[in-house]
C-alpha cells in the first residue's frame, strides 16, 4: 500500500517561483544598466574618434567641417543607438554631440547628450551630471 508519489508539490514550486523571481528582480536592472554602459562607451569611442579625425582635418585644410562624410565617419554609432552632430563655429572651432535615439539609452535621462569640443572639453547633459558638472558617470569614468 505504499505508494511512491512523483514530481513536486504546490509549495516547491511556489519557493522555486519565488527564487526565481527574486533573481530576475536583481538581475534585469543590474543588465539594463550594463547594456546603457556599453551603449555610452561606444558613443564616447566614437566622440573620441571624431574630435581626433577633425584635428586631422584641420592639420589638412586649416579649417573644421561640419560634414561627417568629409571625416570618414558615420552619423550614427556601430549600433545605432546615438546620432552624431558636428557643430563648426567660423571654421575654428568645432562641438562634436552624441544624443540618445535607440535602444535602452533612449529616454534614459540620465545622460540626454554627451559632446566633446576642439578644445578637448567634455561635457556631458541629463539627471546624474549634476548641470554639466559631474560627467564621470556618462563618460564612463
Amino acid at each position: 500500500m505504499n505508494k511512491k508519489q512523483h514530481g513536486f508539490t504546490l509549495i516547491e514550486l511556489m519557493i522555486a517561483v519565488a527564487i526565481v523571481g527574486i533573481l530576475a528582480a536583481i538581475a534585469l536592472p543590474n543588465y539594463t544598466e550594463y547594456v546603457k554602459r556599453a551603449s555610452r562607451a561606444e558613443a564616447v569611442a566614437a566622440l573620441l574618434d571624431a574630435a581626433n579625425k577633425q584635428e586631422q582635418y584641420f592639420v589638412d585644410n586649416r579649417e573644421y567641417t561640419e560634414l561627417a562624410s568629409n571625416l570618414g565617419i558615420q552619423s550614427k554609432t556601430e549600433n545605432g543607438h546615438f546620432e552624431l552632430a558636428i557643430k563648426v563655429v567660423d571654421k575654428n572651432t568645432f562641438t562634436v554631440t552624441a544624443k540618445p535615439i535607440a535602444g535602452p539609452v533612449k529616454g534614459d535621462g540620465d545622460c540626454t547628450e554627451l559632446f566633446i569640443t576642439d578644445t578637448g572639453l567634455k561635457g556631458a547633459k541629463g539627471a546624474k551630471t549634476n548641470d554639466g558638472k559631474d560627467i564621470d558617470y556618462c563618460w564612463g569614468r
